[in-house]
């Protein structure tokens, strides 16, 4: 249980460490946000917390420092600096390694950022109030007594969860830390603990009232329940401030407590009120409440004089966390499931059997609804996947001494996450190349007539069953020229060839190619691209470039929205059928021998005016037997050119659950894929940019 537990602290603490980056770099847009300060401090509240509970004793002392210094940020002692998000990146970037085990953790460089910490912290214990205007002044707060500069009286009710111990959570830690705070005294309540021989040793069967007087202010208070309170009863009421308590101030009667605080009802009060002892005495004596109720509100009548009450409530959870691999077996069983429904509908439509047939199409119906809600789990917003680049930005520009700045759209776009994964990598090398090869440094800029800050813009957009994804940058562009000569040099094209500017551009993404001048650890070895674009083709997407030289250049990627099922075009070649992705065929037209004979031998058709290139699959798989006398070219759209696949026939629309293929046919060029069919027999998916390859060009 305890693993389970720490594995799902990782997981929790990965997800605070990405909000953590995109809070801090958002800082330095804005210091003196005092919400994106709070987001700071809350991360790594929990981190701290959590990573004690659970055995990360290390991590938690480390972010401890940390959180010591953005708790003077909070306050309004420490202003945000450059320095300080700099460093605190870096503390940042140590707790992942951490998390991750890494053996490549420098002892060294933690003391030193431990150190570097303090040393904010020792700066501000000496200085003087009247602090400089350039420092964060505290935002102005309610009379709720958030504010930390004058001392708050609150009550606190801590009931835990019985279940608290198996979380790995000791509520004594946590009423420690209250203590820490200022004046804490704390009431125990013991009447739900059972029996001894019917007590569970593993379940908590105590809850306390705390009365704390503290100058932190209400937000400490709640930061130390920060990570239990969604599955804990915790009540937290600010009693009054210090400074309004005085002797003219009339008590609370201890009536008005135990009904205030829920201990007693207004009925039972008005009862006991008709006897003649002491109120106390009476509760205790009729049973209706217990002796520990009764000292914690005289407890608390002691210490306050007609305070507001303010109750903090805790928030439902909103959402559910499940594994990945839960996600992926479950999109697995309805994949079988729309392969077993596929076959039930071709029986039905067999045996001509109306109730079977009635049955078939519900069962279509339904599947078709599962089939969309659990993909649509599986959608996620690109926004996260974005927001990870804004490091990349800041530490690179800042590498190469440029001032370049990140613009982001259509973070809300969601897509596959799958999809979303295997896309990282590539839009890294994207953006580095944008920044390396296409912004200029801030002087060559200033020289153009340009800003001195370049910007790199990162959009997402829906476009039918496609996501396209944009990189556009205000660099330099695209020299025409250097690559062409780089591509002749490299033997890619013949000294006096032509090409249009989309496939000349295109040329850059070949294994190799680099325009660089000299390598650096950015760029220059020519691998980047060709990362980029095996990527794009194993995700069955597509990618092109356009530029303009001195204006910059734009980089458009486009994407299928899930890798799982899919929309696919079913076609016959001799007795064998394949399938291609409906969402890059445009149309299907006739091929006859006379066309062929036209061609004079060159597979090129005539369509509507156009001349569009073909590859005659039949031959292309070396598959026996004559073709038919009519053949079908199905039209498609790769990588911004037309070109057409010939089948013997088209069979129609078949939604398609993608298969592997096995180790022995993994590799075969032209071929992504298997499905199963309604009969039972398999069809293999065929892989359009990589038939593309060697294709003619037409004239």
């Amino acid at each position: 249980m305890l693993d389970a537990n720490r594995a799902a602290f990782r997981e929790e603490a990965f997800e605070l460490l990405a909000e953590l980056e995109t809070s801090l770099l958002e800082l330095e847009e804005h210091p003196a946000d005092s919400e994106l300060i709070g987001r700071v401090f809350r991360a790594m509240h929990t981190i701290k917390g959590s990573g004690a509970m659970f055995g990360f004793t290390e991590i938690s002392e480390f972010t401890h420092e940390v959180e010591t210094v953005f708790d003077l940020v909070r306050n309004g002692k420490l202003s945000v600096s450059k320095e300080l998000i700099d460093l605190t990146l870096k503390a940042r970037d140590r707790i992942r390694n951490m998390l991750d085990g890494n053996d490549a953790v420098d002892e060294k460089e933690g003391l030193s950022l431990i150190g570097a910490f303090k040393r904010f912290g020792r700066n501000t214990v000496n200085v003087d109030s009247d602090v400089d205007s350039a420092r964060i002044e505290p935002q102005p707060v309610p009379p709720s007594c958030d504010s930390p500069g004058g001392e708050i009286a609150c009550r606190i009710r801590f009931k835990p969860s019985p279940d608290i111990f198996l979380t790995g959570t000791d509520p004594a830690l946590l009423l420690n830390e209250l203590r820490r705070l200022g004046d804490c005294k704390i009431v125990a309540h013991l009447d739900d603990i059972p029996l001894l021989e019917n007590i569970n040793p593993e379940q908590c069967h105590t809850y306390w009232d705390i009365l704390l007087t503290t100058r932190r202010g209400i937000d400490a208070v709640r930061d130390v329940f920060i990570f239990v309170e969604d599955t804990c009863e915790v009540q937290i009421d600010v009693i009054g401030k210090s400074d309004e308590f005085d002797i003219e101030s009339t008590h609370k009667k201890l009536g008005e407590i135990l009904v205030e605080r829920g201990d007693l009802t207004p009925e039972d009060m008005e009862m006991v009120l008709k006897n003649q002892k002491r109120f106390g005495e009476i509760v205790v004596e009729t049973g209706l409440a217990s002796p520990s109720h009764v000292e914690s509100a005289l407890m608390e009548q002691q210490l306050v004089r007609e305070a507001q009450q303010k109750r903090q409530s805790s928030e439902t959870a909103a959402s559910v966390r499940v594994p990945s691999d839960k996600l992926d077996k479950l999109v697995d069983l309805v994949g079988e499931l729309v392969t077993v429904q596929a076959r039930l509908s071709q029986t039905a439509g067999m045996r001509s059997d109306p109730q079977l047939s009635s049955i078939a199409e519900e069962v279509e119906r339904l599947t078709a609804e599962l089939r969309d809600n659990t993909l649509n789990i599986r959608m996620m917003p690109i926004g996260a996947t974005f927001s990870k680049f804004k490091r990349l930005v800041r530490d690179l520009s800042s590498e190469l001494g440029k001032e370049i700045e990140m613009t982001t759209e259509g973070a809300e776009t969601e897509l596959d996450k799958t999809v979303i994964e295997r896309l990282n990598d590539p839009l890294v090398h994207l953006i580095r190349n944008s920044i390396d090869h296409g912004i200029e440094p801030p002087e060559v800029r200033a020289a153009a007539g340009k800003p001195r800050q370049g910007t790199v813009a990162l959009t997402a957009v829906h476009s039918g069953d496609c996501v396209v994804i944009t990189i556009q940058d205000d660099g330099a562009g695209l020299d025409r020229e250097a690559i062409r000569a780089k591509a002749v040099e490299k033997g890619l094209i013949a000294e006096n060839a032509e090409l249009p500017e989309k496939e000349l551009f295109a040329l850059i993404f070949a294994p190799g190619f680099s325009t660089a001048k000299k390598v650096t650890g950015v760029s220059g070895r020519g691998v980047g691209m060709d990362v980029v674009k095996k990527a794009m083709d194993a995700l069955r997407g597509s990618i092109e470039i356009s530029s303009q030289k001195g204006n910059g250049t734009t980089i458009s990627i486009r994407l299928p929205l899930t890798l799982a099922i899919i929309e696919s075009l079913l076609v016959k070649i001799a007795d064998e059928c394949f399938v291609m992705p409906l969402s890059i065929v445009e149309e299907c037209v006739e091929l006859t021998r006379d066309d062929i004979t036209r061609a004079h031998g060159r597979h090129l058709a005539n369509v509507r005016g156009r001349l569009i290139p073909y590859i005659p699959l039949r031959e292309k798989f070396q598959m026996p037997g004559e073709p038919p006398g009519i053949e079908q070219i199905v039209i498609t759209g790769v990588h911004g050119n037309r070109v057409g696949f010939v089948v013997d026939s088209v069979l129609g629309e078949h939604q398609t659950v993608i298969k592997s293929l096995g180790k022995a046919y993994r590799n075969v060029p032209g071929l992504s894929g298997a499905t199963i069919l309604g009969d039972g027999s398999v069809a293999l998916i065929l892989d359009a940019p990589q038939l593309l390859r060697g294709v003619e060009p037409a004239e």
